[in-house]
């Protein structure tokens, strides 16, 4: 078994492959203050908990944004494995040609984003992660990644609206409703996040399109993307396995 683990601001994904099928996935809080035995403990109980055994894995890597975490992960993993980790960042192979700037910045989950749709879908593409942040990203159909966007998370958004505007609550754990013209202030406050995430999404994908062609493949992932796709009137691909996919290919170049 392939043990991956993608690392993010709110939530690490973690899961196991074998035989190119993904056998099982889990979502856990991002701590940076626990240690690198804690996360092993963690970790070893989530395989168990899905049937299998730490001891099966012969392999893993790692994708993390969050910088302090990664060597922590990094070391959590080698112990619970007993093996050599692959950490995605610069030097990996990837097979993605990447023409921003400065290629050797692009983020780790951007990476596996991108090869995850390169393996899966034919470019052209745009791919929209609904994370901490939601971020958007192009790649041609000469399989170039041009670069993206990055803009507030919706829960980030909420948190700042809330935070700074006495009179608002914090609805952070209630993003579900379909409310367009809100009539109290949740469900007005619902309604610009979930619709108006849903509009900036449908907007984005058109303008996109208009750039690296009308016929790409629109693809929505991140943990929040099922409670909003459902509102977009594009047409978006959920593939809520896209990063892990691409972190399992990245692993099977460099191992």
């Amino acid at each position: 078994m392939v043990f991956t683990v993608d690392a993010g601001n709110t939530n690490i994904v973690i899961g196991g492959f074998e035989n190119d099928k993904l056998l099982f996935t889990s979502r856990v809080a991002t701590q940076t203050a626990l240690m690198a035995d804690e996360y092993a403990v963690k970790f070893g109980e989530i395989i168990s908990l899905y049937g299998h055994k730490a001891s099966s894995i012969e392999g893993s890597i790692i994708s993390s944004v969050v910088t302090p975490l990664t060597p922590v992960l990094n070391s959590a993993v080698k112990r619970l494995t007993g093996k050599k980790v692959i950490t995605v960042g610069p030097g990996i192979k990837t097979g993605v040609n990447i023409k921003i700037d400065d290629p050797a910045v692009l983020g780790a989950d951007l990476v596996c984003g991108a090869v995850g749709a390169m393996e899966k879908y034919d470019p052209p593409c745009a791919i929209f992660d609904l994370g901490t942040a939601t971020t958007i990203s192009a790649i041609d159909r000469n399989r170039f990644f041009l670069g993206g966007s990055i803009i507030p998370g919706v829960k980030v958004s909420l948190k700042a609206l809330s935070s700074t505007a006495a009179a608002l609550p914090d609805i952070n754990t209630e993003l579900t409703g379909n409310v367009l013209i809100g009539t109290n202030t949740v469900d007005s406050m619902k309604s610009g996040s979930i619709i108006g995430t849903a509009s900036m999404m449908d907007g984005m994908a058109v303008r996109y399109k208009e750039v690296i062609g009308e016929d790409a493949v629109i693809i929505a992932t991140g943990g929040l993307a099922p409670s909003i796709v459902p509102y977009c009137r594009e047409k978006f691909i959920l593939d809520e396995t896209l990063l892990l996919d691409g972190l399992y290919s990245l692993y099977r170049k460099n191992s």
